[in-house]
């Protein structure tokens, strides 16, 4: 077994971990073939303008008219807004997962995630994620996006967990060594099944 300290918090990310991505390339790929949109340029369009949109400095409305509704269009906000929304898909598995673990140890819940506010509400929402998180350290809530460190020292402060006490679960290997650069203990999610071993290595059986 590694490290026996305690874990009394999980930090979790949502895209790649929870649920599917919900706006990434694939997804804007598929936007782009569906409403006949040139992919180069809404991708650059795109590039441009999604740092700013995750960190919540940008609407989503505002967001959409830089990047799709710059000109006039065939089909309205609303279509496009839904078939956004559409890419969402859950991981039941992984879900079941950490609600069971939350239960047995008692853990607090924390998501450290890059997602822009009106995605992020959409797949809280839709999931019922707020029944299974305590926290929601949200880029487009605090202002803050993966890699800057910061976020997850403001994760640490909201969650009031010692580094040491915590366990981020996240499928980017840059973000997770950044977590644990800073003390935090860090499982790289990959799958199901290696995640379930990994956590059993920090003594969190399912």
């Amino acid at each position: 077994m590694k490290d026996a300290t305690q874990i009394t918090t999980l930090f979790v990310d949502v895209g790649g971990v929870l649920l599917t991505n919900g706006w990434d390339h694939h997804a804007r790929r598929r936007a782009a073939k569906n409403f006949k949109l040139p992919w180069a340029e809404m991708e650059e369009r795109h590039r441009l303008v999604f740092e700013t949109h995750e960190e919540g400095k940008l609407t989503f409305e505002e967001y959409l008219g830089w990047v799709v509704f710059y000109q006039k269009r065939s089909f309205t906000r609303d279509q496009f807004r839904r078939f956004m929304f559409a890419q969402s898909k859950p991981y039941p598995k992984m879900i079941d997962l950490v609600a069971q673990l939350k239960i047995r140890y008692g853990l607090k819940v924390a998501v450290v995630s890059n997602e822009s506010r009106e995605v992020n509400g959409y797949r809280i929402r839709k999931f019922k994620l707020h029944r299974l998180v305590d926290t929601f350290i949200s880029s487009c809530f605090v202002h803050i996006r993966k890699p800057d460190a910061d976020i997850f020292r403001f994760a640490l402060d909201i969650a009031q967990a010692p580094a040491r006490h915590v366990l981020y679960i996240e499928n980017t290997p840059m973000f997770v060594q950044i977590a644990e650069g800073l003390g935090i203990r860090s499982i790289l999610h990959t799958d199901y099944k290696s995640t379930c071993a990994k956590l059993a290595s920090f003594g969190l059986q399912k």
